[in-house]
């Protein structure tokens, strides 16, 4: 795959199947949009193209109150389109000049006149330009302005509920691991560095390693214990994720996320690994010793090693 990230990277070949957006999360829907852009891009012998953002348009044009909690990081996302077969990605950098073109300055800019394009494939909610002025209907105008197919994709249901970012960040914040893996099409992800605790994990018996998140931007899910798959150890890794502010032994503790890595020795100190949420365990709760909370995490291991069995089959 191509990465560009200005419109001067890439080549004009009219005979492009084109998408915008931001795809954060890559979830179900996005998925469904690429694999279009793909498989049309093939049958046409052209070229597939994605036009995506940095940061995310949301952080710069939004009237979120709270910062905007990203699914998925910039880097996730090449990873995403490259495993996808995507021919072309151009990451253009967005901010309050660029949000201000209008939805036809855009398309004839970067679309039209810069990449060349036979096709164009969004979902059925698209809407870009200055206010979100532009939408599927403005962009059909266009195409046959100048002579290029558009394809809308319906909404992406699990069961009844329509696939969206903002419907998988509200279910990861209330803890509903597997309900957004749903929405998702994987298991959500969070990747970070091994950085130095204060050693109270293995003075309890159970050893963890305190995760700095690659994003500061990246959704961290309901504080809590979770299973998950870890990646970035020598083999297929199976832990007990903690993310919290640890009350048992601090009043106002700093939010930390860590893992005990099941039938696992070794140092893992600043090495990358990439935590896969599976299950929710329960919440985080407050002990009155130390030997309330050993006894609990006793528990913990023994349901994680039931989940760790039942997905290594």
């Amino acid at each position: 795959m191509k990465r560009a990230f200005q419109l001067s990277g890439v080549e004009r070949d009219k005979n492009s199947v084109v998408t915008v957006g931001s795809f954060d999360g890559f979830h179900r829907a996005h998925q469904a949009i690429i694999q279009q852009v793909v498989e049309r891009s093939r049958r046409r012998k052209g070229r597939s193209v994605v036009i995506t953002f940095e940061p995310h348009p949301q952080e710069v044009v939004g009237k979120h109150k709270e910062p905007l909690q990203l699914l998925s990081t910039v880097e996730e996302r090449q990873k995403l389109f490259e495993e996808s077969g995507v021919d072309v990605l151009l990451i253009l950098k967005f901010d309050y000049e660029f949000s201000r073109q209008s939805f036809r300055e855009f398309y004839v800019r970067y679309v039209v006149e810069g990449i060349g394009v036979s096709e164009v494939v969004e979902g059925y909610d698209h809407h870009f330009g200055r206010d979100r002025e532009g939408n599927i209907k403005e962009l059909q105008r266009l195409g046959k302005e100048f002579g290029f197919s558009i394809t809308a994709l319906d909404p992406v249901y699990v069961g009844k509920e329509v696939v969206s970012s903002s419907a998988i960040r509200r279910q990861l914040l209330e803890g509903n691991i597997e309900h957004a893996s749903e929405l998702i099409g994987r298991p959500y992800s969070l990747g970070g560095r091994i950085v130095r605790g204060d050693g109270r994990g293995k003075e309890l018996g159970y050893p963890t390693a305190n995760i700095r998140p690659n994003s500061s931007k990246k959704l961290i899910p309901r504080n809590g214990i979770y299973f998950v798959r870890v990646e970035g150890v020598s083999k297929k890794c199976f832990g007990m994720t903690s993310i919290g502010v640890r009350p048992t032994f601090h009043s106002d503790g700093e939010r930390v996320v860590e893992v005990n890595i099941l039938d696992f020795e070794g140092d893992l100190y600043d090495r990358e690994i990439e935590l896969h949420f599976l299950r929710r365990l329960r919440d985080e709760l407050k002990f009155d010793s130390a030997a309330a909370l050993i006894q609990q995490m006793d528990k913990d291991k023994e349901a994680s090693l039931k989940l760790q069995r039942e997905f290594h089959q």
